[in-house]
């Protein structure tokens, strides 16, 4: 049952894509930026994903250190990983981006900087899980590290906020932004799209996280016989 779900989601994920590839293509350009401005439709949902599969793994991680229900930490380690690929689209995005329009790919700009301390902050959260291998003890330091994780994902939301910074301020989702009817929809649409694919690979990741740890208990057992 579950495998037909996650089919059926990739299918009407691809669906969306190929839609919202075509809709975009026919928006018109931006004024100042040209074509490269389209790039924000994948740029803005990568973080969004991103940042809400941060949230997940937080309170994954509380409920795991409060019950000590594998399931939540198979959860945590399952957003954790695909969040790290989404995060890391954003990153490349934003420099392709900032290639075009700011003439470089790398700025140490607040929303950067801490954007890819973020990054770094959860591949370690990869690396400690690598690292331990008694089950308990691997989710516990886990847990605590990816609460300690999330302290920069407020950060990398309100750096453009806090510091003077050459990353543009948000304008699809503030007071201040203001765009045509149908660039928004589109990004709605887009977002929808991404969110979805976000959550089939956490599906996936997830069965496979569970289906590894059915292989480690059986390891376990044969050899405590």
């Amino acid at each position: 049952m579950r495998q037909k779900v996650i089919i059926a989601m990739l299918a009407l994920v691809a669906i969306l894509l190929a839609r919202n590839l075509y809709t975009i293509s026919m928006l018109q350009d931006e004024m100042r930026q040209g074509q490269i401005f389209r790039i924000i439709y994948f740029h803005v949902p990568a973080a969004a994903a991103a940042m809400t599969g941060s949230a997940v793994a937080l309170v994954a991680s509380i409920l795991f250190l409060a019950t000590k229900n594998f399931r939540y930490d198979a959860l945590a380690v399952a957003v954790t990983e695909v969040g790290l690929a989404f995060l890391a689209v954003n990153l490349v995005t934003g420099s392709i981006w900032a290639r075009v329009i700011w003439g470089v790919w790398w700025a140490w700009d607040p929303r950067l900087t801490s954007a890819l301390i973020c990054w770094i902050l959860y591949a370690g959260y990869m690396i400690l899980r690598q690292a331990l291998e008694e089950p308990t003890q691997r989710a516990t330091f886990a847990a605590v590290y990816s609460i300690f994780a999330f302290t920069d994902v407020p950060i990398v939301y309100f750096s453009i906020r806090w510091w003077r910074t050459i990353h543009p301020q948000p304008v699809f989702f503030s007071k201040e932004g203001s765009f045509p009817a149908d660039w928004s929809r589109a990004l709605m649409i887009n977002m929808i799209a991404i969110f979805l694919l976000y959550a089939v690979l956490t599906m996936i990741r997830l069965r496979q996280e569970q289906t590894q740890r059915e292989i480690d208990y059986l390891r376990r057992t044969l050899h405590a016989i």
